[in-house]
């Protein structure tokens, strides 16, 4: 089996950005000592260098394996460059549990725009990935900032990923098993064949729509099933989808 801590949308530098509550999060993650930590973006709020400085100083707190991409909010004012001199690479790989999980993150902000973009050259080494992966039956997870699939009670859809129906489309057709995202600060699952779509809610800005409160998401993948739980930052959790794991892999 495999435990898996989602954070987003941290926006470190905004005016609603709570320290207090990243830091908790952050304590609650080590408590639960995941196999693999997966921040989809927006971990600043102007993607300024001291706000990548002060993000790093949370980030280097995570005590898991760490998989983070970009948001649209660190891709402003060159936040590309300062994200890769202070997080990491923007699009990365991780294998974790004795390599039978392969996490792909792809960075899909474009820079000083809100809307999101994945591009030929990541889509075709994510649909190389998921094909390796697939041959040795491994457990495939996506991770970018913007969703693929519009987002209940968000209102009119915008900011979306411009290409988003090509990706979804190689995604699905890569069988991948989760792919996690962020952006809209809402949590919530949908289930496209044998794909589950998890959205992350925000978990230290106060960005929030009506009575929602920040949250995380954790992702508990078990032989048969796959259990996907909201933590909210007052304690309280709640199942957001329990379904069958069709990877077998996991022990």
């Amino acid at each position: 089996m495999a435990f898996i801590v989602h954070l987003s949308d941290m926006h470190v530098g905004a005016i609603n950005f709570k320290k207090e509550l990243l830091a908790d999060a952050i304590d609650k993650s080590n408590e639960l000592n995941p196999d693999l930590v997966i921040v989809t973006g927006d971990i600043t709020e102007n993607g300024y260098y001291h706000e990548f400085e002060y993000a790093a100083e949370f980030l280097d707190l995570i005590e898991s394996p760490i998989l983070v991409v970009p948001g649209n909010h660190d891709s402003r004012h060159i936040g590309d460059e300062s994200f890769e001199e202070l997080i990491r690479k923007r699009c990365s790989i991780l294998s974790v549990k004795n390599n039978e999980i392969k996490a792909i993150g792809l960075d899909s902000s474009e820079p000083d725009l809100d809307y999101g973009k994945v591009g030929r050259a990541q889509q075709k080494r994510m649909e190389k990935e998921l094909d390796e992966a697939k041959k040795h039956n491994l457990y495939k997870i996506i991770a970018l900032h913007h969703h693929l699939i519009p987002v209940p009670k968000t209102g009119r859809e915008r900011n979306v990923l411009t290409d988003g129906g090509d990706i979804l489309k190689s995604v699905i057709d890569g069988n991948a098993d989760i792919v996690l995202s962020g952006h809209k600060h809402v949590p919530h699952v949908w289930q496209l064949e044998n794909t589950a779509f998890v959205t992350a809610g925000t978990v230290s800005s106060l960005k929030l729509r009506g009575k929602d409160i920040c949250s995380f998401n954790t992702i508990d993948i078990q032989e048969k099933s796959v259990k996907i739980i909201l933590n909210k930052s007052d304690g309280s959790s709640k199942i957001l989808a329990k379904y069958e794991n069709k990877c077998k892999v996991i022990d």
